[in-house]
């Protein structure tokens, strides 16, 4: 069998590593020259076989659609494509109705597993027509690690499911970094690393993610060296605001992805509001801003 692949970056190219173990040829097409296979997309669907399999693996939002309404223009009825990446799950719902138009199979997979999936293997949530999830289904539980591929609902299911875990992985996350902070600031002075190493082992909150906190500070015992920035995807908002559209309490999640807005400010505009209200009802003492925008203290009393 030959497939292609769209987006050879850190998940597609582990991908198609995986696919080629497991005994599946793989097209690969980027739009970076110098990564890429073959030189277009219509060079990709001539060199794969019929009916042709393309599991598209780019980034969420305009670049996703642009390749997949191509691709729709290029492919003949009985054709498959497969969004990997992280979309929005109504815009994946959409997009079946209008491939589905054209004959054009489309399947939704949340894929997850991150760099380390090429060689532990992918879980993977599929959403999609069950007969079109069946025909793909050999293909994809080679990604999968063992226990790690389930069809879990119809057009959208997957990257539905999908979001819902990566809002659980913010708070996972927010969780542990919470404690780690409580272990460095504690006149105890407990090791963190030893103590995460110690939670791998029995206990009630041994993880993955903690596994990975304790090789994150093998490499950086203090961690001096990494500025306490954090990104968040499209999906940890979706996530919050598919749960307010919902009515559903999802506080972990919703304060976690505000942590992360937290993170990225130098001098919060909130908090010095706060510092001047404080002063003007109790007389507290403030620290104004120096030369530069940082902080001294005010001895004033």
């Amino acid at each position: 069998m030959k497939i292609g692949i769209v987006g050879l970056g850190r998940m597609g190219s582990g991908m198609a590593k995986r696919l080629r173990a497991g005994g599946v040829e793989v097209v690969g097409y980027t739009r970076d020259p110098s990564k890429t296979e073959v030189p277009t997309l219509e060079a990709l669907l001539e060199c794969i076989d019929i009916p042709r399999v393309v599991i598209t693996m780019l980034p969420a939002g305009e670049v996703t659609g642009s390749t997949i309404e191509r691709l729709s223009e290029l492919m003949d009825s009985g054709d498959y494509i497969v969004d990997g990446g992280n979309s929005y799950f109504g815009d994946s719902i959409e997009r079946a109705k209008r491939l589905e138009q054209k004959g054009i199979r489309f399947v939704d997979a949340g894929i997850s597993g991150g760099i380390w999936g090429a060689e532990l293997g992918y879980c993977i949530m599929v959403g999609g027509d069950p007969k079109d999830v069946s025909s793909l289904e050999p293909v994809l539980r080679i990604l999968a690690t063992e226990g790690g591929f389930a069809h879990v609902g119809p057009h959208g299911a997957g990257h539905f499911v999908k979001m819902v875990h990566n809002g659980v992985e913010y708070a996972m996350i927010e969780a542990y970094a919470e404690g780690y902070e409580l272990l460095t600031a504690s006149p105890l002075r407990p090791d963190p690393k030893t103590v995460f190493q110690l939670w791998m082992n029995g206990s009630v909150i041994r993880s993955w993610l903690l596994e990975l906190a304790v090789r994150a500070l093998e490499e950086s015992h203090d961690l001096a060296d990494v500025r306490g920035w954090v990104e968040d995807s499209g999906e940890g908002r979706w996530t919050v605001e598919t749960a307010v559209r919902l009515g559903v309490p999802a506080p972990s999640i919703s304060e976690a992805l505000y942590r992360r807005f937290v993170s990225r400010q130098e001098d919060s505009p909130a908090m010095r509001l706060a510092a001047a209200l404080r002063k003007q009802f109790g007389g507290h003492a403030i620290k104004p801003a120096a030369p530069g925008g940082s902080s001294q203290a005010d001895n004033a009393s």
